[in-house]
């Protein structure tokens, strides 16, 4: 009894090989139901789409030409390689600036900060609109993080009620902010 066991098992393991290889040689382009079923859809099979590539991910890197600006005609902006949130512009009057990445995709904060030429550089905004592919840069301006559009609104200066008397008082001077605008300069592709 002992015998037969170990034997019987062999056996079984053997019919069950023979069963799947014999299920392993049908053919489904030969078989009639499965090619009316694709016919079905072989006009309807969309392509996948192409993934997003960097530029995509980051639309506010390029180049700039500004017509408007003849001191930083020309921008050019990178992506950091080490941390994707933070962006370089370069090609300002300031120098090279850091822009960090506050509102996905193009939304930028430009912290105070000293240049490597040795410029002081005042906190700003940087935001890139890509329906229009324009970027707008102003430096001199605080971040505004619940609305960074309103650094790009001219300030009103508003003037104390003439009926108050009392001593001078020196209010103190602002900056001017500095405003950059520009178009992004698009690489179009030769067909031959």
């Amino acid at each position: 009894m002992k015998k037969t066991i170990p034997v019987m098992g062999g056996l079984l393991l053997s019919l069950l090989s023979l069963t799947m290889s014999a299920q392993q040689t049908w053919d489904a382009k030969k078989n009639p139901t499965v090619d009316s079923i694709a016919s079905l859809y072989r006009d309807k099979i969309v392509k996948a789409p192409t993934p997003p590539g960097r530029a995509d991910i980051f639309p506010v890197i390029g180049q700039y030409e500004s017509a408007t600006n003849p001191d930083a005609a020309h921008i050019v902006i990178n992506v950091d390689e080490e941390n994707k949130g933070i962006a370089w512009v370069e090609g300002l009057p300031q120098g090279k600036v850091k822009a960090m990445l506050r509102k996905s995709p193009a939304t930028y904060k430009i912290p105070a900060q000293k240049t490597a030429e040795g410029n002081e550089v005042a906190e700003g905004t940087l935001i890139y609109d890509k329906t229009t592919n324009t970027l707008s840069i102003c430096i001199g301006k605080p971040y505004n993080p619940e609305d960074p559009a309103s650094a790009f609104v001219p300030a009103t200066e508003t003037t104390a009620p003439a009926t108050v008397k009392g001593p001078k008082v020196k209010k103190p001077v602002t900056p001017k902010a500095w405003i950059y605008t520009g178009t992004k300069q698009v690489l179009e592709t030769v067909k031959n």
